[in-house]
């Protein structure tokens, strides 16, 4: 049982209220040229990192990485949206605030667990700058608590695992879940050496911890930190993810400022983690950064990403709001990687289904579907076995100066291709997923909303996420075949808009 009666607690009330303040007055000024519809995002301000996300007492919460005061990384505090279903949220009081030594340059990353006596307990990792400035010489980080009786309102009871060697510069991200009578606490450090690892940490009461051993260390002495670890069961295996800084592409690979994946294999209590497979991005596209995973209450494996906007310019900042999660999917194991997919309940905001399939296409040849989609559930097959075009896909967010971006087979790549070098707005460039063309044929399932798009190939099995932000005007989708010996063929193509996520008034 936990005992927390003697532990200190924290008054955070004044920091609160400046922080709605401050969210209010950017919301006041906010633009929704690229401003989410049907992902979730703060009113206003910056958001990164998915925190604390669960099922607790009737509704689905989530939490978030929050700069109240601008739209750009700072100051972080704790956002909080919840839902009943995961198809319609509300906007929930900004959840923690800086307000105690071991916090006071930010409310880092955690996550959310219920203890046996039905309390929403919060693990998260309080930020000091070593320099009371900038990270010019390191953090001081240590994991700190919060408890609450509905998930809304916390008390703070401090630090419970305090940073144990002064040489470490990076020490965060705790998350914890319950294991037969133990807890156990996993979070990411860069040692000493500068090397990135995963340490694990067990407790039996959730407040007296101690440390078991590091479970994971990264392979490549380049790696110098593991962000926004997670540790999870998949059927028979054990997944353990993590955020690597300090890895280099290659190839295809790992190419954004940091990336985000997972490696799959066995563990048991006690023991070591027996890797099984090679390191595997979550997500492929350029946006994709410090996912979280949760148990629904129907056992499922959920997960949320953060569209991670690294690369300048990020146009959005100029609308006093930057950032946005993914759309929730669903996590199943699928051989050596994970299969990823949008949970079924989102299929619950289409609208209006268009059906445009079958379509032949000639060589060079192009089509019209829609003249302006704000937002847009695109599911298409292509007929991989018969056709004959060099590129096949979809501009989305065609506008009349000629901007979009293109989602495609590239035949000669063998690959998917997510093509932003058409767009004005934002950073350019594409990336690719593999695929597997054994049985003739490839499924897209493209989630479109004001400024960004999600690839999900072949029913999860590749994923791509990344900002789009459209030039003024309407924005179109065309079809296209690109050069080749011969045509397209699609068999099927349908596109639905996509309702809000949110609340009348909440929006």
């Amino acid at each position: 049982m936990m005992n927390i009666d003697s532990m200190t607690t924290y008054d955070q009330s004044e920091q609160l209220a400046k922080a709605e303040a401050g969210v209010e007055a950017l919301f006041q000024n906010r633009k929704d040229r690229w401003y989410p519809s049907s992902h979730i995002a703060s009113k206003a301000g910056w958001i990164n990192d998915p925190n604390g996300l669960c099922y607790f007492k009737g509704r689905y919460h989530a939490y978030y990485q929050l700069n109240p005061f601008d739209s750009v990384w700072g100051a972080c505090h704790w956002g909080h949206v919840s839902s009943e279903d995961m198809v319609t949220w509300r906007r929930e009081p900004i959840a923690m605030a800086p307000s105690f030594e071991a916090e006071q340059d930010g409310v880092f990353s955690g996550s959310a667990v219920v203890s046996d006596d039905g309390k929403l307990v919060i693990y998260y990792t309080g930020h000091r700058w070593r320099n009371g400035v900038n990270e010019d010489e390191g953090n001081l980080q240590e994991q700190c608590m919060a408890v609450s009786d509905d998930g809304i309102h916390f008390s703070k009871l401090g630090v419970v695992v305090p940073c144990p060697d002064d040489r470490i510069l990076h020490f965060r991200d705790p998350k914890v879940w319950k294991q037969g009578d133990s807890w156990r606490m996993v979070f990411g450090v860069s040692t000493p050496e500068h090397r990135g690892e995963i340490w694990m940490y067990t407790s039996k009461d959730m407040v007296n911890w101690t440390f078991e051993k590091p479970i994971y260390q990264h392979p490549d002495p380049g790696v110098f930190m593991l962000e926004c670890p997670d540790m999870f069961p998949l059927d028979d295996k054990w997944v353990i993810c993590y955020s690597a800084m300090g890895l280099h592409p290659q190839g295809f690979e790992a190419r954004n400022h940091n990336n985000a994946g997972y490696v799959i294999g066995t563990w048991q209590p006690g023991g070591d983690f027996q890797q099984e497979t090679e390191f595997h991005l979550w997500d492929d596209g350029h946006n994709y950064y410090a996912p979280q995973t949760f148990q629904g209450p129907d056992g499922r494996r959920l997960v949320f990403g953060w569209m991670s906007p690294f690369t300048e310019p990020i146009p959005m900042q100029e609308d006093n709001w930057c950032g946005q999660f993914t759309v929730p999917r669903e996590v199943t194991l699928a051989g050596d990687h994970l299969r990823t997919q949008p949970i079924r309940e989102y299929s619950q905001l289409d609208q209006g289904q268009q059906d445009f399939g079958p379509i032949e296409l000639g060589v060079n040849e192009s089509r019209d579907l829609l003249a302006d989609a704000q937002t847009a559930d695109i599911e298409m097959e292509i007929d991989l076995a018969r056709s004959q075009a060099e590129r096949i896909g979809l501009e989305i967010h065609r506008t009349s100066n000629g901007d979009h971006t293109l989602v495609c087979y590239d035949d000669q790549l063998e690959r998917v291709v997510l093509d932003r070098h058409c767009n004005t707005y934002g950073d350019r460039g594409y990336r690719t997923a593999p695929l597997d063309k054994s049985d003739g044929k490839l499924k897209l399932r493209i989630i479109v909303d004001r400024g960004s798009i999600e690839v999900y190939v072949n029913d999860g099995l590749e994923v791509m996420s990344s900002y789009s932000f459209p030039a003024e005007g309407p924005r179109a989708i065309r079809l296209i075949a690109e050069s080749g010996e011969g045509k397209a063929l699609i068999p099927s193509l349908t596109i639905s808009q996509i309702g809000t996520i949110w609340q009348e008034s909440d929006r």
